[in-house]
């Protein structure tokens, strides 16, 4: 088999421990585009929204009210501390965490150990200027609000058993506000932005010849016709 027939996950091979952070609105299409990136890098992932904070301290019916999508509801601390942990070679302990009850399972954590590549996804993967120092390369992906909002729907009815008034409501309340505030203001701090209406491997094919021209990748790389 010739070099430039093998695939390109198996070429694109990190010199050093590579960060990359993958944000964007919810619904935009980033966690998609970071899972294929874990695959094609060999990558771990390390999603924000194991991060949220724990909301046991409240009533039951008093926590869907929370404003998830503000910049305290995640316990950026801690997620700056094992990102830091991880570049640095050392394994930490990831919380777990209900959607359906808002809690932090207690007593019950998940080992990640480092790996060559970590990707951090998140809505405020970007903002949080903490993380973004640990980043090699960060990843904006855009997409329009209606379509957003239709894959928000989508997700939250089927993973986190919520209502389609309940999230419609949701994301016109603190969803698109926070949006505005915090999410779509961090993509100047992106190193390329991908559109999330865009075929999948288009947007990938761009990242990984961008982290090839910056060299932060090496190997041979086969660029893929895109996709219409």
């Amino acid at each position: 088999m010739f070099l430039q027939d093998q695939p390109a996950q198996q070429l694109l091979l990190p010199q050093r421990r590579l960060i990359l952070g993958v944000g964007g609105c919810s619904g935009s299409g980033k966690t998609t585009l970071a899972r294929e990136l874990t695959a094609q890098l060999g990558a771990t992932l390390l999603p924000l929204d194991f991060y949220y904070r724990c909301l046991r301290h409240l009533p039951p019916e008093d926590r869907a009210l929370h404003n998830f999508d503000h910049p305290d509801s995640i316990e950026h601390a801690l997620l700056v501390k094992h990102v830091g942990d991880l570049a640095d070679g050392r394994s930490i302990e990831r919380p777990i965490y209900d959607f359906t009850t808002h809690t932090r399972v207690a007593g019950l954590t998940e080992t990640i150990e480092p790996a060559p590549v970590l990707i951090v996804e998140g809505i405020l993967s970007l903002h949080y200027p903490g993380l973004r120092a640990l980043y090699d390369f960060s990843i904006y992906v855009n997409a329009p609000n209606q379509i957003c909002l239709n894959r928000r729907i989508y997700r939250d009815m089927r993973e986190r058993g919520r209502t389609e008034e309940s999230v419609r409501a949701q994301f016109e309340a603190t969803a698109r506000p926070m949006a505005d505030l915090y999410v779509i203001p961090s993509q100047r701090h992106a190193t390329i932005t991908v559109e999330g209406t865009d075929a999948l491997d288009w947007s990938v094919e761009q990242i990984l010849q961008r982290l090839h021209q910056l060299g932060l990748v090496h190997g041979s790389h086969r660029a893929h016709p895109r996709e219409r």
